[in-house]
């Protein structure tokens, strides 16, 4: 162990002591290298005027990495073993920082402002595979003072998250976070840094908030959602149902400056805003 960060032996401990098995239900997969915790703190830019939102702490591998870096940090984290053990574990490993931790006992998905003891100005945070899309989504949108964003999560949902209009993988996920964010792959996670190691590999995702498109976001993700749930359809059919008719459909998009036989995956968040901002009104 170097630095108070947490090792294979000192990881598999920790989840002795507390009588922890990792889940499949919760996703839980713990990083075991301090090299790989390092290496996120690092690329996320975390510096000591930031207050790091991590989900998802488990037994605190990342959040020992960002402790000394960040001004403070909140680990949300939705099992209630874990989240009783984590000031345990910091104390012991880094005394000098344990006040620079809080740990709120929540579910990601559902946790709101009201739930933190301060504004998150970053999220870093290896993100449970079965949710990170939603998990990220809903940070993203219920802490607007998050500045930017790093996250793990496996390697296909980076790349469906960091895709560009035209890729064969650009979709849902793609247009929503660019809603929010500048979007970009920040590296490669290989499977032996954790344990249990998933049988995939993990990436980094980078995050920078934008100004989102001036448009309504619940009016614009309906069209982004209609346009992907038939994505080899031609716009005007796969946004009958949500202008009315495939007639107002056409008229939307050609208001929008968007041609109707174009598929949803040739346009950005800008094209699906001002798609959105013409729908058909009764």
């Amino acid at each position: 162990m170097s630095d108070g960060l947490l090792g294979p032996a000192q990881i598999r401990a920790l989840a002795a002591e507390h009588g922890i098995s990792p889940t499949k239900t919760l996703g839980q997969n713990f990083v075991i290298d301090p090299n790989t915790v390092r290496r996120i703190v690092r690329v996320a830019e975390v510096g000591p005027s930031d207050v790091v939102l991590e989900v998802g702490p488990g037994l605190g591998s990342l959040t020992l990495a960002l402790l000394p870096a960040a001004a403070r940090v909140v680990a949300v984290e939705i099992d209630p073993r874990l989240a009783a053990a984590l000031p345990g574990t910091v104390a012991a490993q880094a005394p000098e920082r344990a006040d620079r931790l809080d740990v709120v006992c929540a579910d990601a998905l559902r946790v709101a402002a009201a739930d933190l003891p301060a504004e998150p100005t970053a999220l870093v945070a290896n993100l449970p595979y079965n949710v990170a899309v939603p998990v990220l989504l809903h940070a993203l949108e219920t802490f607007p003072s998050l500045a930017r964003a790093l996250v793990m999560v496996q390697a296909e949902v980076a790349e469906r998250l960091a895709a560009t209009p035209g890729s064969r993988v650009y979709g849902v996920p793609s247009v929503k976070a660019r809603w929010y964010a500048e979007v970009s792959r920040a590296g490669s996670v290989g499977a032996a840094v954790f344990w249990p190691a998933p049988r995939v590999e993990s990436g980094l995702v980078l995050l920078r908030r934008r100004e989102p498109p001036a448009a309504d976001r619940a009016e614009t993700f309906a069209v982004i959602d209609a346009a992907f749930a038939q994505r080899r359809k031609m716009l005007r059919a796969a946004l009958a149902g949500w202008a009315g008719s495939s007639a107002a459909a056409t008229a939307a998009l050609e208001a929008a400056g968007v041609d109707p036989t174009a598929r949803g995956e040739a346009l950005d968040v800008g094209d699906f805003a001002r798609i959105a901002a013409h729908r058909p009104r009764p």
